[in-house]
């Protein structure tokens, strides 16, 4: 039985998931991830708008990163009516079909503030209404405040950023689901690379950043401005993909991919053939199992704000299969979540400083 997940990573997982870490208010999450690193690096270090980074080996001419976002989507008030209730706009890609009958925390300089998103009752849906269905016009949060005074004294403002309330959980000891997987169990993994290096005293020829970014979900902001601030050679980003072997997804459209098969690897302009060549023959040489799935234009992660920046990084994505992506329930198998930190870490061991990463 694997010894990947034990106390100390399930007390290090239960902290990280349970607190918010919404897309450009990071910071609470960034401290929790940097405190559980701190003992496996040499540095520490973060940006000013809250990317964090861990260091190993500092100093060395070549410069390798591994990365993941830590942002989870959100939404923000937007408009408070005259009785007390709350219209929310997206920050990030949220679902608003998911949306009615959830429970929600409202983060304010007072504290968080509890609500739900309200919906009117299947008894009071008729006719027309009987087709009512959840849209971003019509989807609100209930405080349990009589009007709008109310609300603004338990310290809800336009503004506010809001987030579930749900917890990590595990079904049938294979998969771990909540919210936010997309994409703190990839900060997780990196995490754990970085422990890895440090107990088994790796010696690296080049100096690796470990990097969990801000502000994937509304653009690759965080990747954008560190990768100015570190101007990497090569850039490993773990990311989330979907598992499209469950109901309702098209194949044919959407690739195919399984939750409990392993890593994914990404075929994009933004990958680097070379490095992925040499992730695919690590992943061989280590009995490690992959898969494989194309993005035409972009990745639309991380690894896009790496490949085009500093004159070209190397750059290329490790993803890790995800059920029910930007929902409260996503899901990822926990013989996935170690293969990823373990192709990353595999591969780490096979680049040389006299890596260049040219074609020609």
């Amino acid at each position: 039985m694997s010894t990947f997940f034990n106390k100390e990573t399930d007390a290090f997982l239960d902290a990280y998931f349970t607190n918010s870490s919404p897309t450009g208010f990071e910071a609470s999450g960034q401290k929790i991830w940097l405190e559980y690193i701190r003992p496996y690096v040499d540095e520490i270090h973060s940006d000013r708008y809250g990317s964090a980074y861990g260091v190993i080996n500092p100093g060395k001419e070549q410069k390798v990163v591994i990365e993941a976002h830590a942002d989870e989507i959100a939404w923000f008030v937007n408009y408070i009516t005259e009785d007390g209730f709350i219209y929310v706009i997206r920050n990030g890609g949220s679902d608003h079909i998911i949306a009615p009958s959830k429970r929600v925390n409202i983060h304010t300089r007072k504290g968080v503030v509890k609500g739900a998103f309200g919906w009117p009752a299947i008894h009071t849906r008729k006719g027309d209404k009987a087709k009512l269905s959840p849209k971003m016009e019509n989807i609100f949060i209930d405080i349990g405040a009589k009007d709008k005074e109310e609300v603004q004294a338990m310290g809800v403002h336009v503004g506010c950023v809001i987030t579930f309330e749900d917890e990590l959980i595990t079904l049938n000891e294979r998969y771990y689901a909540g919210r936010a997987l997309d994409n703190k169990m990839g900060g997780f993994c990196i995490a754990e690379v970085a422990k890895w290096i440090h107990k088994n005293n790796i010696e690296l020829p080049y100096s690796l950043y470990v990097v969990n970014a801000v502000q994937e979900e509304i653009g690759l902001r965080g990747a954008e401005m560190i990768t100015d601030t570190i101007k990497p050679d090569v850039a490993i980003v773990t990311d989330v993909t979907h598992d499209t072997s469950t109901p309702m997804i098209d194949k044919k459209v959407q690739g195919d991919v399984k939750c409990g098969a392993g890593p994914c690897l990404a075929y994009a302009p933004s990958v680097h053939n070379d490095l992925l060549h040499l992730i695919e023959e690590t992943a061989n040489e280590n009995n490690i199992p992959f898969q494989r799935a194309a993005a035409s234009r972009s990745t639309g992660t991380d690894t896009d704000a790496f490949a085009y920046s500093n004159g070209g990084v190397a750059s290329a994505l490790i993803s890790l299969p995800l059920r029910y992506m930007h929902t409260t329930v996503e899901m990822a198998h926990k013989d996935d979540i170690e293969n990823v930190s373990r192709l990353i870490y595999e591969t780490l061991l096979q680049i040389k400083d006299t890596h260049t990463f040219k074609y020609f």
